[in-house]
């Protein structure tokens, strides 16, 4: 089972050891043993998903983070992401904007209680406004009204927009945005859904 968006909320949890170097990183033993005690494998969330990739620890470590060989580092890592991302199968970016605002509405999937099967869903509005008219959603992320009607669809704007929402770390390495093509969070088709939503011209979060 892939880690997914439990173990980016916990990154923020973890902090890097006292002994930690440029070469090798290793979660505190003892915050680790309470995260361990904390949380038991159930359904299709196992316990993998409290333990850190490169990315989640570096970012978790503020002391090398912000040193001269962690900033390398991030360079690094968020270089290896954006060489990762897959760009569309048949080179179409957008889907349907409708479909795109179901999925960032939905916040299932993914949990102990769902089916592996489950289409899951974007969560967009937990951290973004998108639709004017929406009167809940959250603000850990930018405003994205009007998103494709100030940025317009050029080629430049589709594979920026593609690569963000499939690994956001591609371009901030401590992003707090869910890596969605990353951990198969979302399918291609999905994640084209979404980019209507925020490109399409009929989409309401360009009206």
């Amino acid at each position: 089972m892939k880690k997914i968006m439990l173990s980016q909320l916990l990154a923020g949890l973890v902090v890097g050891s006292a002994c930690l170097t440029a070469v090798a990183q290793t979660a505190d033993p003892q915050v680790q043993a309470v995260l361990k005690s904390s949380f038991r494998a159930e359904g299709i969330a196992k316990l993998d998903r409290i333990e850190q990739d490169e990315n989640q620890a570096l970012c978790s470590d503020a002391k090398f983070r912000d040193s001269p060989a962690g900033q390398a580092k991030l360079v690094a890592l968020q270089n290896a992401s954006l060489a990762k991302v897959k760009q569309p199968s048949d080179g179409k970016y957008l889907g349907d904007w409708k479909e795109g605002e179901k999925i960032a509405q939905s916040g299932r999937g993914a949990t102990w209680s769902d089916s592996a099967t489950a289409a899951n869903g974007g969560s967009c509005y937990n951290c973004h406004q998108l639709d004017k008219k929406e009167i809940s959603f959250g603000n850990i992320g930018p405003s994205l009204t009007g998103y494709g009607k100030t940025r317009g669809t050029g080629q430049e704007i589709l594979v920026y927009t593609w690569n963000r929402i499939n690994n956001s770390k591609a371009y901030n390495a401590c992003s707090n945005m869910p890596r969605f093509a990353h951990f198969e969070l979302l399918t291609e088709k999905q994640i084209k859904d979404v980019m209507a939503l925020l490109l399409d011209p009929k989409s309401p979060v360009n009206e």
